[in-house]
This record gives structure tokens, sequence and C-alpha cells, in this order.
């Protein structure tokens, strides 16, 4: 006979294990080493900015955006006519249809409809090609806006298919668009291609693979955000350029420098059915004038002067390419834009520019990212009117004090 035992109980104990108690104050320390290491990030970041902001030159761009002065320039460039015409309503407006109509004249093509951004224009382009030929796959370079910045919304929204083109370290070719097998809607081409340092085919190279695109009933679309400076390093009009495409999209707030905006340029009918998609996508702000006067106003200011920026860039490439520890890519620059390769420590590089901003008020390297050789980093520089108030002299001294400093 089994002998029965009394139930015993155990009544948990308050007091974690020790296990637990070194977790929790392991946890907790982290905690808050994160958080004053995320104060510290924050102070530098305030620092950085203040030293920017006092700077007087800059190697890059059009110098910074000083508000008050932007808005009283926008507001003189109201003429009598546009104050007569009043804002646009949805889209729909004199002084609107009036800059629609200069940029479609501009690029050779029937129509252009203004819109708040470049994200929205291309997805909207791709996908009307797509309906029209019944097809899902829409074909781009690796390194493509619509594949590395935008959440892939061209399949999320769109429902599209992605064949990309060639490899990312450099431009596509012939060869590779004729190794694609699936049926496209449509190829998208980037003039400049942004992400390695700007560089363009050679014009009967793009004449060929466009002329691949069309005998096989493929659409053909460029993303132009950086036309304004691809046509002048072209010789070429910008009509010229953007008549080999089915649609063109420009943007207005990069080299322009405007507050934001975009165009999507092609034949009416094709312009029709993109306002019905900007509507959906919520593109139809109930005033867009600020925006296009801005844009208006940027081409006033630039367009003449993309092709002296590509020149200044090629001079700027030649002042610095022979200093050690500096390369250049493309050298001799193809736009009027550059990647520049620094070896050394991005933190080291930085903090010896801003040593340079604090103290001459200049501004020559505003951020690194690693670059695919270790040990070294890079930048994008783009050249506006900003690099007007230095000589290649003084570019040259000051690289080379930065990476002397970074060295030490």
């Amino acid at each position: 006979m089994e002998t029965s035992h009394p139930t015993t109980s155990t009544i948990p104990s308050t007091t974690p294990p020790e296990s637990a108690r070194s977790d929790a104050a392991t946890d907790a320390l982290t905690s808050s080493n994160a958080a004053q290491n995320a104060e510290r990030d924050e102070a530098r970041d305030r620092e950085r900015r203040a030293i920017i902001q006092r700077c007087e030159r800059f190697l890059g761009g059009h110098g910074p955006t000083r508000l008050r002065e932007e808005l009283r320039a926008l507001a003189a460039s109201v003429s009598d006519e546009d104050e007569a015409a009043g804002p646009d309503a949805y889209g729909a407006g004199e002084l609107l249809g009036r800059f629609e109509r200069e940029i479609a004249d501009l690029l050779g093509k029937e129509a252009a409809v203004f819109m708040p951004s470049g994200t929205m224009a291309q997805q909207i382009a791709l996908r009307i090609w797509s309906e029209r030929s019944g097809r899902r796959t829409v074909a781009f370079h690796p390194t493509c806006h619509l594949e590395l910045h935008e959440r892939q919304g061209y399949q999320r929204l769109h429902g599209l298919q992605a064949r990309l083109v060639g490899d990312a370290r450099r431009l596509f070719t012939l060869a590779d668009l004729r190794a694609i097998t699936e049926p496209l809607a449509a190829l998208l081409w980037e003039l400049p291609q942004r992400e390695i340092g700007g560089q363009l085919p050679p014009w009967d190279d793009l004449v060929a693979q466009v002329a691949w695109a069309r005998d096989r009933g493929v659409a053909t679309h460029l993303d132009g955000a950086r036309l304004w400076e691809a046509a002048p390093a072209y010789g070429r009009s910008y009509a010229e350029v953007a008549t080999l495409f089915d649609s063109v999209y420009v943007s207005f707030y990069k080299g322009v420098g405007a507050i934001a905006g975009a165009a999507l340029a092609g034949s009416a009918e094709f312009v029709a059915e993109a306002r019905v998609w900007q509507r959906r996508h919520g593109g139809n702000l109930i005033h867009l004038y600020p925006f296009a006067l801005s844009a208006r106003l940027g081409l006033e200011r630039h367009l003449d002067r993309f092709p002296t920026y590509h020149e200044r860039a090629v001079a700027i490439a030649a002042a610095i390419r022979d200093l050690p520890g500096l390369a250049i890519m493309p050298d001799p620059p193809q736009t009027h834009m550059m990647h520049i390769y620094l070896q050394g420590d991005a933190d080291r590089l930085l903090t010896a520019s801003l040593a340079l901003a604090q103290e001459e008020r200049v501004m020559i390297i505003p951020w690194l990212r690693p670059a695919y050789v270790p040990g070294w980093v890079m930048f994008e520089l783009s050249v506006g009117d900003a690099a007007d108030a230095l000589s290649d002299d003084e570019i040259t001294a000051y690289f080379a004090r930065i990476l002397a400093a970074a060295r030490a």
C-alpha cells in the first residue's frame, strides 16, 4: 500500500533570481548609455548645424536657402499677368497651365502636367505604360530611384514587377538589354545615373538602346531629374534628348533649386491619363502655384548656367585629382556632378571638415558614407552657383588640409 505524503505548496518568491536581476541591471545600463549617446549625438548635430549656418562659402550646390530672401524673391517674381490669373485650383488655372505649356515646349512634347514630386510622376508613368501594354514588368538600372528610395512603391501601389538591368556599379549596355527575355511594359533610363557619379551613356549608345526598346514595343521613359544638366553635357537641346522617349519626368528642386515640384511630359493623351492618376495619388493639391512660381524662378536663374556647372566640375576635378588619398568618379565628370572618394576614417574626416568650416567659414565636405573599398569613404559633389566663391587653388588647399588633419 502506497504511503500518502502530504501535499506541500511553495509560495513564490517576490525576489527575482540572480540572473534576472543581472539582466535587468544590464538592460537599465544599456538604456541609460543609449540615452546618453543620443543626447551627445543630438548636441553634436546642433553644434554642426550652427557651424554650417555661420559658413559664408560652400563647395556644393547653390548655397543655403535663406527663407526670407527666397520668399521675397518669389513674391517679386509675380507679374501683373500672374496676379490677374490668380491661383490655380486643384491643378486647373491659367498660371499653372501656362507654366506646363512652357515645360512641354522646352521638352518638345505635346503636353506636361505639374506634380508635387518625382516619386509620384514616375510611378504614374510606369503604371500607364503597364496598363496600355497589359504587362506588369518594368526594367531599370539597379540603382534607380524607384528601387532604392521609394520603398518599392511601384510594386506595393501599382502591382508592378522590376527587372533590374546591368550591374549596379556601371551603366547598363545594349548587351544587357539583349539578355532580357521577359516581355516588358516599359524601360527607364536615368540621365545622368546619379548613384555612379552622374555618368552618361554615349549618345549613339543611348539611341541604339532606345531603338532596341521600340523594336519590341516597349515604352521608353526618362528619369530626367537632372536632365537640365545632362542635355548640355551632350551638347544637345532639351527637346533633342526628351524626344527620344515616350514620357519624360523632370525635377524642379534639385539643380533648379525650387521649393518642390516636378513635371511629367508626353503626348496629350498620356498627360490626360496622368492627370487622372495624379488625382488618385492625392497630388491635386488645392493650390500648386507657389511651387510652380518657385520652379519658374529657378529656371530663370539657372537654365542658362547649367553648361557652366559642367565646365566648373571638370575644372575642380582636374585641380584635386592628384591629391594623395583622393579619387574621383567619373574622371573627368560627365555632368555637373561627381563622386569624391577619400581615404581615411569618416569621423576624423568630418571633424576636420567641420574644424575648417569653423575657422574659415567654408563648407567643403557636408557628409560621408562608406565606399565599396574598405578604408575609403565618399560623398557626392554637385556643382552650382556656390562654387563661384571659391577658386580651384582654394578648393585644392582645403581638401589637402582636411586630409592631412584627418591623418594626424
